[in-house]
């Protein structure tokens, strides 16, 4: 290498270090100045399940196969509350049986769609879909007023319409003492080899025992 060229070079060094002590020093005094030690491009660590990720707020996330609407409006199952009683098929039985059920004293109220209710029905039941109240309530709740036991039914199992129906009419203004729950439902009732009515309320069209 020749004297001139090395000259050049270390011309070229000088001022290139010069150019940086000068933006070093400008970076220090300056209030928007870079922190030399701060690592502005970290890398998110990929070891364990949900590293470096934050948590949802709770109550944000909902399960998927339920509609948004439903999950935002639906009231939370009545089953714990103690004013409103449940019976047994035998006891069911026996209201049925009653004198009292054919003069309204004791009324029947079944919780299902009109589709299940006409497929078949305690004989005499009122319908009272509760998730079309509107529909229902005008003929059935005067009744029930009027009414001093109220047994109200549903599919049975876990099937909670009756639960519902039932508060729903206590919030209506029947008095809790004279509403009851038949857990058993249709079903049991059905299996126990009792009367069951097709059609509208009243119909008289009884549908056939199962063998």
């Amino acid at each position: 290498m020749n004297r001139k060229m090395f000259q050049i070079l270390a011309e070229t060094f000088r001022v290139v270090g010069l150019g940086v002590l000068a933006a070093l020093a400008a970076n220090y005094f300056s209030p928007r100045g870079l922190s030399l030690a701060r690592d502005y491009f970290p890398v998110k660590s990929t070891s364990g399940a949900g590293a470096n990720i934050a948590a949802p707020p709770a109550g944000t996330l909902k399960n998927k196969s339920e509609p948004a609407a439903v999950a935002a409006s639906e009231p939370a199952a009545p089953r714990q509350n103690s004013e409103i009683a449940t019976l047994t098929t035998a006891q069911a039985l026996e209201l049925f049986r009653d004198p009292e059920y054919e003069q309204e004293s004791i009324v029947f109220v079944d919780a299902r769609n009109t589709r299940h209710y006409e497929a078949g029905h305690i004989p005499g039941a009122y319908e009272l879909d509760r998730y079309y109240p509107e529909n229902h309530l005008p003929t059935v709740l005067p009744v029930c007023l009027n009414a001093s036991r109220i047994v109200v039914y549903c599919t049975g199992g876990e099937c909670e319409d009756s639960h519902f129906a039932a508060q729903l009419l206590r919030e209506a203004g029947v008095p809790a003492g004279s509403l009851t729950v038949y857990t058993g439902g249709i079903t049991e009732w059905e299996a126990t080899r009792l009367p069951v009515e097709t059609g509208p309320r009243r119909s008289g069209e009884m549908k056939a025992a199962r063998p």
